[in-house]
């Protein structure tokens, strides 16, 4: 079944490359108008083209997700245009380092958690009255397998996903008798920079291209959506439930 979200108004953030970038344009080829957020002007330049040619729409809107404030006047901003919104797409994300973790500089740390964990809450708090105000709000927080794994040598990056997902399934409790629905999305191991600055001696040829996993993400975002509180595991196009330590 084709999706179809014709008059209804989405924000991606990290929307000027990889998963983001992608998620963006597959939004708007459903007939979303896209609220594309990133700090690389250029990366949303071409998002914009790319859009545009395929007959969508976009706002841009450069944004490092340090500003607090800016993200503040994000949610005000969206208010003042469109009363509302559909759809939240919380993607942006840092690695930080792959290194062991009593050697993890404190500026680095500091930054995965600002932009990663932060920022994301800052986001939810100015667009959730927004969402509220939706028929059929449809929050997904781009998340990761580490954020359970907890693998070597990633203890900020998975830190900082499983503090993401606790806020989601909080969120999610919290607004499970409202129309809004709010899930995680785990893509799995992607064709990103990202994953190369992980895995530098990885082939990314054997790994699944962004845009693949933005097709399997952006259903998500559709109005019939049940689910809620749940991860979507995008290697496996399928929602998995938590469940308590054993």
């Amino acid at each position: 079944m084709t999706l179809d979200l014709t008059g209804r108004v989405a924000v991606v953030t990290g929307a000027s490359r990889g998963i983001g970038y992608f998620i963006a344009r597959e939004l708007a080829a459903a007939g979303a108008h896209v609220i594309a957020v990133a700090r690389t002007v250029g990366g949303l330049e071409e998002l914009d083209d790319q859009i545009k040619a395929a007959g969508g729409q976009a706002t841009l809107v450069p944004l490092d997700l340090a500003d607090m404030a800016g993200i503040d006047r994000l949610g005000g901003a969206i208010h003042e245009r469109w009363g509302k919104l559909d759809i939240l797409v919380a993607n942006a994300g840092v690695l930080g380092v792959i290194s062991p973790i009593g050697h993890v500089e404190a500026k680095i740390f500091e930054k995965v958690m600002t932009i990663n964990v932060t920022s994301t809450w800052r986001l939810i708090r100015s667009v959730d009255p927004l969402l509220r105000l939706s028929d059929a709000g449809r929050a997904i927080i781009l998340s990761s397998n580490v954020a359970h794994s907890a693998r070597a040598f990633w203890a900020p990056y998975a830190a900082s996903k499983a503090a993401v997902e606790t806020m989601m399934r909080s969120w999610a409790h919290e607004t499970q008798s409202l129309p809004l629905r709010v899930n995680a999305a785990d893509p799995g191991a992607t064709r990103t920079a990202m994953r190369a600055q992980a895995v530098p001696g990885e082939d990314p040829e054997t790994l699944p291209h962004p845009s693949e996993i933005a097709k399997r993400i952006v259903p998500l975002a559709s109005p019939d959506l049940k689910e809620t509180g749940l991860i979507f595991q995008a290697k496996h196009n399928r929602f998995v439930a938590y469940r308590q330590p054993e």
